[in-house]
């Protein structure tokens, strides 16, 4: 299935089945060196985050697979909240770390391996004592009950980690967007029409954006990248 590039309107399109095409859609998502924030979401077109079954697995694509992948493997640390990790089965991405963000330290429904649980980092409040797989390294952020993402990305640069993906779920992501730390939004809109359960970004206030790249499938799924905040507004 073909991919076309809408903005930039270069016209250019690519199958990112093949070797080619894999290289083509790469080139779309690079980022320059140096640190960055990103947010990575998938929704339908009422703005849900998950389908009938509760998860994102039944609105996704194989396109929006292999941007996920790409994206990973540009990070140094993918960062997800503990609930999303007991909804979807989590488990550690193959080429960067993964960090759960959490205020109880419950991972119940994750699906860590011993092997992997050597690049897993729990994130938790000061004062809390979860009870973590083996292998999981606890670590401890903020000076209170709540995690505020400026907490949650200090802890991650003093082990080194500076290119960041937050994939949500949708809280966290809106917590990121609304603190002001992102850079980048990666949203994957699927043609899908149905009820709201989980609304993919329930921020409080509008957030400036500019489009800063568009995709679209032959499924009609369209992949977009969005500039966040003074990026944005310097348009």
């Amino acid at each position: 299935m073909r991919v076309t590039e809408m903005l930039p309107g270069t016209g250019e399109s690519a199958d990112p089945t093949t070797d080619a095409g894999r290289v083509w859609l790469a080139g779309r998502y690079r980022r320059a060196p140096g640190g960055y924030v990103r947010v990575n979401m998938v929704t339908t077109l009422t703005g849900s985050a998950s389908g009938g079954d509760g998860t994102s697995e039944t609105i996704t694509s194989p396109t929006d697979r292999s941007i996920l992948g790409i994206i990973r493997r540009d990070a140094d640390v993918v960062v997800v909240g503990a609930e999303t990790v007991r909804a979807e089965g989590y488990v550690v991405p193959r080429t960067a770390a993964l960090a759960i963000v959490s205020r109880s330290g419950r991972l119940d429904g994750h699906r860590l391996t011993d092997a992997e649980a050597g690049r897993v980092v729990l994130v938790v409040p000061d004062g809390a004592r979860p009870e973590a797989p083996a292998g999981v390294t606890v670590v401890t952020a903020g000076s209170g009950p709540d995690l505020s993402p400026a907490d949650v990305l200090a802890v991650l640069s003093a082990r080194g980690w500076e290119r960041v993906v937050c994939e949500g779920g949708p809280t966290l992501a809106a917590q990121f967007i609304a603190a002001g730390v992102a850079d980048e939004i990666c949203l994957t809109v699927a043609p899908r029409i149905g009820p709201v359960r989980h609304p993919v970004l329930p921020v409080a206030d509008e957030v400036p954006t500019a489009v800063a790249g568009a995709l679209m499938d032959a499924a009609g799924f369209s992949y977009l990248r969005l500039s966040v905040g003074a990026r944005a507004s310097r348009g």
